[in-house]
């Protein structure tokens, strides 16, 4: 991987200048950018793609392929633009929590944790956030991890709120949204979870098509042949007519430019196949 030119276009992908420093102004900034602009999808999922864990072919799908991904792939792509533009990146597993409460998988998601210099004066030599543009409907903002209070965002009032064992659990409105664990890990480590996600009858990327992404005042999601758009809290549901208008719509409002329409698979082909480290599919 040619890392200077990966990250010069990486930052064209976005709409992003290079910036000064690695600091948290600009962590915000390409957060931002990357969730408006690169769609959390799982159609690699069900167009038989494979789903490959390694920094080059994420950074690729997501720049040269002009694709997006579920949150191995987000998070590991933009891990890549961060460290490439001198910030401190450490991967993170974490639980995510069901609709009745409870806890997913070992390495249901991935998030990121940023370190960046603290304000002058401040006492701190860095702070630290979770950077996160892989959990489809979430913060838009790094969210501060050693901060217990509320922290408001557009996509509304989160907590950090410290958990068993050193965890740390994520809250959205008073809703936990997932558990992280703080101990460092390595991308071929989340391989596993990628395969429970892409081949599980019991995971809900195999169940169901989504493509979104966020808008400058909602959302946009394309699910299937319906168009949801969310803006300023009001919803509009649109369903799509025939194979043309779908493929347009993936091309208007996510810029995916696909060959085929994207059909949930059904088949036992997706349940049984192999997996090696640093590949799921």
């Amino acid at each position: 991987m040619d890392t200077s030119r990966t990250i010069s276009d990486y930052l064209r992908r976005i709409g992003a200048d290079r910036p000064a420093v690695p600091d948290a102004v600009a962590l915000r900034d390409l957060q931002v950018r990357h969730l408006r602009t690169v769609p959390f999808e799982n159609l690699s999922v069900h167009l038989g793609e494979e789903i490959v864990l390694e920094d080059g072919a994420l950074a690729a799908k997501v720049v040269d392929r002009r694709r997006g991904g579920f949150c191995y792939e987000l998070n590991g792509a933009f891990a890549v633009l961060l460290r490439g533009l001198g910030f401190r990146v450490t991967l993170l597993q974490a639980r995510v929590f069901t609709a009745d409460g409870r806890l997913g998988i070992p390495y249901d998601h991935m998030t990121l944790l940023v370190e960046t210099p603290a304000p002058t004066g401040s006492g701190r030599e860095m702070d630290r956030w979770f950077a996160d543009v892989g959990f489809g409907s979430h913060s838009a903002h790094p969210l501060a991890c050693d901060e217990r209070g509320d922290q408001e965002d557009p996509a509304g009032t989160f907590r950090i709120v410290p958990g068993p064992d050193g965890d740390l659990d994520v809250v959205r409105d008073g809703k936990p949204q997932f558990r992280v664990d703080q101990r460092p890990r390595a991308l071929a480590d989340f391989t596993a979870g990628a395969w429970y996600h892409r081949t599980s009858p019991d995971s809900h990327f195999t169940r169901s098509l989504v493509c979104s992404r966020n808008t400058a005042d909602g959302r946009i999601t394309l699910t299937g042949s319906t168009l949801i758009t969310t803006a300023a809290g009001e919803r509009d549901e649109r369903p799509l007519e025939g194979d043309a208008e779908i493929l347009a719509a993936y091309r208007e409002h996510f810029g995916l430019d696909l060959d085929q329409v994207p059909r949930v698979r059904t088949d036992e082909r997706r349940e049984g196949r192999s997996w090696t480290s640093g590949t799921c599919g």
